[in-house]
């Protein structure tokens, strides 16, 4: 476990690549890791869009403890460690810190909603139980607001971080960057399709999916620069077409995803556990002619999926 200063920029979640029997493709991971650091990302996750939730406990370990050997303390690793319940979320969170993991990130309860209190004893309790910085995660089916976010950090010894993606993305960022003072950073998330709108409200970050880390990263710089209009140009060009098509329907964004880095040749397949969306000829068509468009150079040598 790396010792981390304030986290900010660049953080990919990596999908996680799967052989065509389900099981964990430790090589394409690795070679997913090593693609996304060469492109000077500044941390990584493994969270939602790696299928975490489908994950049984010891693929959970595995995959952590692949993610940081591989990573070798060159950036932090965040790991999301959420449950239904507390024990099980303190147990997850526990394993992570264990397994290296540099900071956590975690969901409210959402199977069953939680009130206020009990959300505060939720993260509370998951604070308590480690020594690692903690996201919370605001999303469309388990949000939180932003009065929750400032108590959750005044009141949680680790709760440092907040990454937003629940609608109004743009206006919910500003309304959570008012209200954390220094007592929250606050992250983008949602694939990254706002992300020059959220430094614009003070977001330090994003973490968006793990397929355009060069791109991501260019935006991040040219911002930091202060060249927004180079930073436009790269983010339409090349990140604004693939989450276009990868918002069309719920989950479709793991195909489209796994689909592009199968194109540019980090993994093998896209084989997406169950259960998954089925993607039409249709869209399967129109994706690749987007892939070819946007990256004609790009050879695919690994075995298709059939």
């Amino acid at each position: 476990m790396m010792q981390t200063e304030t986290m900010r920029g660049v953080f990919p979640i990596l999908v996680t690549p799967f052989e065509e029997n389900g099981q964990i493709d430790e090589e394409s991971l690795r070679r997913l890791i090593d693609f996304n650091l060469d492109a000077g990302v500044h941390g990584l996750g493994v969270a939602l869009g790696s299928e975490i939730f489908k994950f049984n406990e010891a693929e959970r370990d595995r995959v952590t403890r692949i993610v940081v050997e591989q990573v070798r303390g060159r950036v932090p690793v965040v790991i999301n460690s959420g449950a239904p319940g507390t024990d099980l979320a303190v147990f997850y969170s526990q394993s992570a810190e264990q397994n290296g993991a540099d900071a956590l990130m975690i969901l409210p309860p959402s199977f069953m909603p939680a009130s206020g209190p009990e959300v505060v004893e939720y993260y509370k309790a998951i604070s308590d139980a480690v020594k690692i910085p903690i996201f919370l995660q605001d999303t469309p089916t388990a949000t939180i607001a932003p009065g929750l976010a400032r108590q959750l950090a005044d009141e949680c010894e680790w709760v440092r971080y907040i990454k937003v993606e629940s609608m109004p993305i743009t206006s919910k960022v500003a309304d959570m960057v008012e209200r954390a003072g220094n007592q929250l950073i606050v992250f983008g998330g949602a694939g990254g399709g706002y992300f020059i709108e959220e430094m614009r409200r003070g977001s330090v970050g994003t973490m968006p999916f793990c397929s355009q880390p060069e791109s991501f990263v260019a935006v991040w710089d040219l911002c930091q620069a202060g060249d927004e209009q180079a930073a436009r140009i790269e983010f339409d060009r090349l990140i604004a077409p693939i989450n276009r098509i990868a918002a069309q329907g719920a989950g479709l964004f793991y195909h489209v995803h796994k689909e592009l880095l199968r194109h540019r040749g980090i993994i093998r397949t896209t084989k997406v556990r169950s259960p998954a969306p089925q993607v039409d000829a249709l869209t399967q068509r129109e994706l690749q002619q987007m892939l070819d468009e946007l990256y004609p150079n790009h050879k695919r040598s690994m075995k298709r999926d059939k």
